[in-house]
């Protein structure tokens, strides 16, 4: 058996490079022609039914407005029911001829079987399910004094997506109808301080492409990676080491820093239009698509500048790290930084 693997070890990277050139060509050519025809011919969902959980702010009140606009009924969840009503008000003057919302925490197994069935008991059917809840944090691994109070971020970010799922799933199947997942280019990026953030929204990845092996082409399945849009999360607002949600804008200067921040409505529109053309994934901006590749290719090198940029030396404070040094001295925030994450003023959940 070790010679069989020693042998494998020696064939499989050459053989895997030459077949890869052989491949790449006609696959490329194949999907440009698929991609053409799915976007002359993509699904309209005017009508049909669409549940979008989070959909009280952020990307996913604007992915309710983007359907909305094609004619979609929603049903809409959330934690904040005030908010969600203003959502669904906006959401049939914008064109959604029915709209009902619903008080749920994902992170609550029996909460996520109850949206569905108050969906299905309502609409009769369900045609997209759009898993966008999620919470972020800002903390040192290390120290954190109590791990368990994290344990609320994988419950939301992954958990409530894979409750809601199970339950939604054989009636998606009934429609032949789409899951949109709304997972992170932090999926693949080593952030300092959003650790477990991290690792929930990788989970997420890898969880909905096996799904998609499981289900073949009875469901389609959206992963959707955005970089940094504006909503709660660029706004600064974190689960902190202690386990309780906090604006904190310095620090989300130390994680943002002058990168760029995309508007919500621009997002939401380019996710929608992606799902109605079935594609596989999206990531919003597409340039930062680019980090993946550095990733792949030279993994030490986006190690080392995320170290250099985002970590302030042992026992220095977050804020003196080089990232929000950068972004203070230069000025380019007020370039960069959409008006409506400036402002302190953040919802509480």
């Amino acid at each position: 058996m070790d010679l069989i693997h020693k042998l494998l070890n020696l064939v499989a990277p050459p053989l895997t490079f030459f077949s890869l050139c052989l491949f790449l060509p006609p696959y490329w050519t194949f999907k440009l022609i698929l991609f053409t025809i799915n976007s002359i011919f993509s699904e309209n969902v005017a009508g049909k039914v669409v549940h979008i959980t989070g959909a009280s702010s952020g990307i996913g009140e604007h992915l309710a407005y983007e359907y909305a606009k094609r004619g979609a009924k929603l049903a809409l969840s959330a934690r904040r029911e005030t908010e969600l009503r203003e959502v669904a008000e906006r959401a049939r003057g914008l064109g959604s001829p029915d709209v009902i919302i619903m008080r749920a925490d994902v992170s609550k197994v029996e909460d996520c079987n109850r949206l569905v069935d108050e969906t299905l008991n309502y609409f009769g059917r369900l045609d997209h399910l759009v898993n966008n809840a999620a919470i972020s944090t800002s903390n040192l691994f290390e120290e954190l004094p109590d791990i368990t109070n994290l344990r609320p971020i994988m419950d939301t970010n992954f958990w409530g997506p894979v409750y809601t799922t199970r339950f939604a799933l054989p009636h998606l199947k009934k429609s032949r109808g789409k899951i949109v997942v709304m997972s992170s280019a932090d999926s693949w990026m080593p952030a300092p301080r959003r650790n477990v953030y991290c690792a929930s929204k990788a989970a997420l990845v890898t969880l909905f492409e096996t799904l998609r092996v499981e289900v073949g082409s009875d469901i389609g399945i959206t992963i959707v990676t955005p970089g940094y849009i504006e909503s709660e999360l660029t706004k600064g607002k974190f689960l902190t080491a202690e386990g309780k949600m906090e604006v904190d804008q310095d620090l989300r200067d130390v994680e943002v820093s002058a990168t760029p921040v995309g508007s919500v409505s621009g997002c939401a529109k380019a996710i929608v239009n992606s799902t109605l053309r079935g594609d596989r994934y999206l990531t919003v901006p597409s340039w930062f698509r680019m980090s993946y590749v550095v990733k792949v290719l030279c993994p030490e090198l986006l190690e080392w500048s995320f170290r250099m940029m985002y970590l302030s030396g042992s026992n220095a404070p977050a804020k003196e790290a080089p990232s929000k040094k950068i972004l203070d001295v230069s000025g380019v925030k007020r370039f960069l930084y959409p008006s409506s994450i400036q402002s302190p003023e953040v919802k509480n959940e």
